[in-house]
């Protein structure tokens, strides 16, 4: 079987070297040529752990390639953004342009399968785009929905061992695209209808997002009340049916930031809670960015000169290098935006260069600045040294004592 992934980005190119490294004759497309020759040379265009090494494998024995333009195959997988618009209304346009992409190329007995997350009825709106545009096809392909849940710093391992849920838009699409997955997921497939796959993947996140929207709220609630939240939460986790998570700065990345907002824009009445968390967990973004801008002013007031600040990370979350939907990235910003000619070092170690922020090495941030604030809870920050000379502002917890 030859199979086309359709984007190479955090979650297509994994899935395709994995699928390559099981002996899958794999194609990936994507739509930025930098991505396809990096790709080609068997050089990772994202961080992920042991997965270059993988790549090289794949690449050298012909099992993955990489093109701007999709091939015949058995198999198309649509992996590829699916954003919000402004008004947080889930844009499906990518996945329609990557359908219309392969579109020629469908023939009977072909498996369609949508992996990017999105609203509920997009799979089979893509199928009646398919039927409309190439009648023949209809009840002669197999059209399902498949949801990736990696975690990113672990993908080569969740990919394989983690349980998938599987639905078609009819029982021989869920069975075609069982027989597909089979060959290199390890965890169990469980069948459903596509409308219940869809709605799985968007309630997962929700429900994360809901559970870190109430420990970002205690966090507001203990600083107000001189309370250390970490010490709270350990605290409370002692009993045996309580589990909260840990708060941070706000709540990033393509997924759970976004998620929930495909579940409020098509049931705002019925999301009141999953409406409420995405609130909070916004609010706990800005919310920091105003405690580091009072910390400036204080700082300023009583030395009577601008403080030196250290932006300690960009990453949505530990140890990655993605920047999507990060709320470092826009405490960051807004704290830059608000404070004229102040002297602010951007540190983020997993990125080499970026093209809005020059960057600084953690260890000189960490030496010239008179205000620390911690964003992400990389490994590197937790190897300084807590410095009672300096305003340590940690929203992440590397000093939770």
């Amino acid at each position: 079987m030859k199979a086309c992934f359709m984007g190479l980005g955090y979650i297509g190119l994994p899935t395709a070297i994995i699928a390559a490294k099981h002996g899958i004759d794999v194609i990936g497309v994507d739509i930025n040529p930098q991505v396809v020759e990096m790709t080609n040379q068997g050089r990772l265009h994202i961080v992920e752990p042991g997965l270059e090494a993988y790549l090289q494998e794949v690449v050298k024995s012909g099992k993955l390639k990489a093109s701007v333009k999709p091939e015949v195959c058995e198999a198309y997988f649509m992996v590829v953004p699916t954003p919000f618009k402004g008004n947080h209304e889930p844009d499906v346009t990518y996945v329609e342009a990557a359908t219309r992409a392969v579109l020629p190329l469908l023939k009977k007995g072909d498996l369609f399968v949508i992996e990017s997350t999105s609203p509920v009825g997009t799979t089979e709106m893509m199928a009646k785009l398919i039927f409309e545009e190439r009648p023949e096809l209809e009840n002669e392909i197999f059209i399902a929905y498949c949801p990736e849940r990696v975690l990113p710093g672990n993908v080569i391992y969740e990919l394989v061992h983690n349980d998938r849920v599987i639905g078609g838009i009819n029982s021989e699409s869920t069975e075609k695209a069982i027989a597909f997955y089979s060959q290199f997921v390890q965890g169990t497939l469980h069948r459903t209808h596509c409308r219940t796959a869809e709605m799985c993947k968007l309630t997962e996140n929700s429900s994360r997002d809901v559970q870190i929207a109430f420990a970002n709220e205690l966090s507001l609630i203990c600083d107000k009340a001189g309370i250390n939240v970490w010490e709270l939460i350990q605290l409370a986790n002692k009993h045996p049916r309580v589990n909260i998570l840990l708060p941070g700065c706000g709540v990033g990345g393509h997924c759970i930031a976004v998620d929930p907002y495909f579940i409020t824009a098509e049931f705002p009445m019925e999301s009141q809670i999953i409406a409420k968390a995405r609130e909070i967990n916004n609010y706990k973004a800005f919310w920091c960015a105003e405690k580091v801008e009072n910390a400036m002013l204080k700082f300023e007031l009583e030395h009577q000169r601008k403080p030196v600040i250290a932006m300690m990370g960009l990453a949505f979350k530990p140890d990655i290098d993605d920047l999507r939907e990060a709320p470092a990235k826009y405490i960051t910003t807004k704290v830059m935006q608000s404070c004229n000619n102040a002297d602010i070092l951007v540190v983020e170690p997993n990125v080499s260069e970026h093209k809005v922020f020059k960057l600084t090495s953690y260890t000189e941030a960490y030496e010239k600045a008179d205000i620390v604030v911690f964003l992400v809870a990389h490994k590197e920050f937790k190897t300084l040294p807590y410095r009672d000379d300096k305003v340590i502002l940690d929203f992440c917890g590397i000093y939770k004592k």
